[in-house]
């Protein structure tokens, strides 16, 4: 009886532990694939749109173009970062900092602040569902760490460039440019860009063509943070 037992129990462990090789392999040709190959959409576009069967035959819902980094403004990335992520170059993927930071402000905080850092924030937006259930947080975080283990810095803040939501529908820093701006990504200037990393994280409620005072406000302070990150000389140096 024990033997029977012991059987199952080796066979069970046999097949959970397969289970999590070829899931592992399958991550690892994903994130490795899409490390050359821009992605056609994301798991966070799909969840926000109406009817995602139609949209894999019209696009009409959505505004998606992916771009290079090297054809985009320096002062997209400098900005975004400045804004949501100051030590990306410095990182592994996680800013125990701001997490520790956070974790105490949200005791007594009625709006919970988060620490996501730009790495967490591709993980999700590309791979996984909306929500802050544990279960997610813990993929969430092997996704982050898959990614600083086989992406490039470039090709991470590339990703998120191209795949943050900028508004109702529109995806990506050269969408945005040509909505908002009505010119191509690397031409946008300071302020503009400042201005786009401005409206995240809630796009949607903000217009950069047209920013509400808070949007301003929030705009000038990403602007002081550019210059005190180092300006273009520190993107610069960390991107070309």
């Amino acid at each position: 009886m024990i033997k029977k037992l012991l059987k199952k129990v080796w066979l069970a462990l046999k097949f959970l532990a397969s289970v999590v090789i070829i899931y592992n392999m399958f991550v690892l040709f994903i994130v490795l694939f899409f490390r050359i190959i821009d992605p056609a959409s994301t798991a966070f576009i799909y969840s926000n749109i109406a009817n995602p069967v139609t949209t894999l035959f019209s696009t009409d819902d959505i505004k998606y173009t992916p771009v290079s980094i090297d054809n985009v403004s320096r002062f997209v990335p400098l900005a975004v970062i400045a804004s949501e992520d100051q030590l990306f170059f410095e990182h592994f993927g996680f800013d125990f900092g701001q997490i520790e930071k956070a974790m105490k402000e949200n005791t007594y905080r009625k709006r919970k602040r988060g620490a996501s850092t730009i790495t967490m924030q591709v993980a999700k937006n590309l791979f996984l569902w909306p929500g802050k259930d544990i279960v997610r947080k813990g993929i969430e975080a092997y996704y982050t760490l898959v990614l600083e283990l086989l992406w490039s810095k470039k090709r991470i803040i590339e990703v998120y460039l191209n795949i943050a939501e900028m508004g109702k529908g529109i995806y990506g820093v050269k969408q945005a440019s040509k909505i908002f701006y009505k010119k191509l990504p690397s031409k946008l200037n300071m302020v503009q860009s400042a201005t786009l990393a401005a409206i995240l994280p809630n796009p949607k409620k903000r217009n950069p063509a047209k920013p509400s005072a808070y949007v301003v406000g929030r705009r000038q302070r990403i602007m002081f943070q550019m210059n005190s990150v180092g300006g273009i000389v520190y993107i610069k140096q960390n991107l070309d």
